[in-house]
């Protein structure tokens, strides 16, 4: 779906404001303006705002979600995620942008609606809902956060909040969801709503389709808790086709409001064009060894001619390419898909390919009556076809799709899941590197690239802001309840509560 109309209409309302955040800080300067500000123009803001520009989208994203979880390698001096070294900048990225625009505006909009002179009980719904998806990115990245005091410095004047304990965090927005989706009745956002126009039927399944990710993400701590959340969103109903995938589409300008922020990283026809990563030799290889028609669509052939797709190594650099069997310039390797990654493609929250493999894995674990294989099947499907929301001809016709999974059956094992699972979140960079955190699939061999700092493993998150810890008096208690000590570059080697 497009709302390019609405987006062109949302980016001459935000000239009217001196800078993006400017127009928000007067409003959170006194709460009682919040009537004041159309509760549509909110949300279609804090829609734009939590798929983010090119700073997160860039460092956070790219530089070390896909080089971390080797979707992506490169060799610039700067793309240093698949080297393990610690960058404060890149690291704390998404938290410094999450907070100033995303957390702050949310607040702000469900307070207007919950004052009850505008908006209806659906739209709070909506608006909970989305709450969920900037909190749950957050807490998955960093652990322990400001969630329950966080954006209401102007509102309620808490001006450092307390950091939660990511196990608190989960509880509140399993709940929060189950709330927000009894919410969804009739009314809306209509149009402003740039993820699904307004769909009242789609908002619920992908509350609960959130719902069961967030029950999946707690497996291997809380086991119980996991099956009865899971059960819950299962019966509740999730996604059931790619017409379900939660993504917005954006537009080519401008700058900062509606362009897609990996786009601005990634994207050489509209004068961006970060010519540094190519697709890791992990994503590569698997697919060749399979037969994966997505190869084709993920990647580009290498500019050398060779004609054959072929994947960097993660963990080279400038001199170390040099030596690499494979291919000494990065002319050998293969590019990310263009078509892919412009300013004016979608941005994905999350798809019906993961919400069928996660249901392969709630059967496999006995946890519903699915059956897993059919799950595993209509998840692959999915995943192959989904990539028609940037393109029409995309998407992998069905008679090669049978051919794959004829030549690839699921064999009853997790890590079968696991992979395919790493596969259809290409691009969705924050969930393939939690997914992989929780489930250790697929199996990833580490590098061991001499500036690395977490002893050659995989670092298992990103660290706050250094920022935090001489402004926020809270933080040192977070620092303290998670064994993370004050060396801001080895938290990069502790776990979060989930990940087990």
């Amino acid at each position: 779906m497009k709302f390019s109309k609405y987006l062109l209409i949302l980016a001459a309302c935000m000239l009217t404001y001196t800078s993006c955040d400017n127009g928000f800080e007067e409003l959170n300067v006194n709460p009682t303006a919040a009537n004041e500000i159309d509760p549509n123009f909110q949300m279609s803001w804090v829609q734009l705002r939590t798929s983010g520009g090119r700073y997160e989208n860039w460092r956070a994203g790219l530089i070390y979600s896909s080089m971390m979880v080797q979707h992506m390698a490169a060799v610039c001096g700067y793309w240093t995620g698949d080297k393990y070294t610690y960058n404060a900048g890149y690291s704390s990225s998404l938290f410094d942008r999450a907070y100033s625009e995303q957390v702050k505006d949310v607040q702000d909009l469900i307070n207007t609606l919950q004052q009850g002179e505008v908006g209806d009980q659906t739209m709070l719904g909506m608006a909970r809902i989305w709450r969920v998806v900037i909190f749950h990115r957050l807490t998955d990245l960093y652990g322990d956060i400001p969630y329950s005091e966080a954006g209401k410095g102007f509102l309620e004047g808490i001006d450092f909040p307390k950091y939660d304990a990511q196990s608190a965090i989960y509880a509140d927005m399993l709940n929060e969801l189950e709330q927000a989706i009894g919410q969804l009745s009739t009314g809306g956002f209509g149009g402003s709503d740039l993820i699904y126009g307004g769909d009242i039927d789609k908002w619920k399944k992908f509350g609960n389709s959130l719902m069961l990710r967030l029950a999946m993400r707690m497996s291997e701590v809380d086991a119980g808790a996991a099956q009865s959340w899971a059960s819950k969103a299962i019966s509740g109903g999730v996604m059931t086709s790619n017409d379900d995938i939660a993504f917005l589409q954006h537009t080519n300008g401008p700058e900062g409001v509606n362009m897609n922020g990996i786009g601005e990283v990634l994207d050489k026809s509209n004068g961006f064009g970060d010519d540094c990563p190519r697709l890791s030799n992990t994503l590569v290889d698997w697919m060749l060894a399979t037969g994966d028609p997505r190869l084709d669509i993920l990647g580009e052939l290498p500019a050398d001619g060779s004609g054959a797709h072929n994947g960097l190594p993660n963990g080279l650099d400038e001199t170390t390419i040099q030596d690499n069997p494979t291919g000494t310039s990065t002319d050998n390797f293969d590019r990310v898909n263009s078509t892919l990654v412009s300013v004016a493609t979608p941005m994905v929250f999350q798809t019906y390919a993961e919400v069928e493999l996660m249901l392969a894995e709630a059967a496999e674990r006995g946890w519903s009556s699915g059956n897993a294989a059919d799950h595993y099947n209509n998840g692959v499907r999915a995943a192959m076809q989904q990539y028609s929301i940037y393109d029409g001809g995309l998407a992998v016709d069905d008679a090669a799709v049978d051919d794959y999974l004829a030549n690839n059956p699921y064999d009853g094992e997790l890590s079968s899941i696991g992979w395919q699972y790493w596969a259809a979140t290409f691009l969705n960079e924050y969930e393939a590197y939690a997914n992989w955190r929780r489930t250790g699939y697929p199996t990833l061999t580490p590098t061991n690239h001499p500036s690395n700092v977490t002893n050659g493993t995989i670092p298992v998150r990103m660290v706050y802001p250094q920022g935090e810890l001489g402004l926020n008096p809270n933080f040192e208690e977070a620092l303290s309840r998670q064994n993370l000590g004050s060396d801001f570059a080895s938290m990069l080697k502790v776990p979060v509560w989930w990940d087990k």
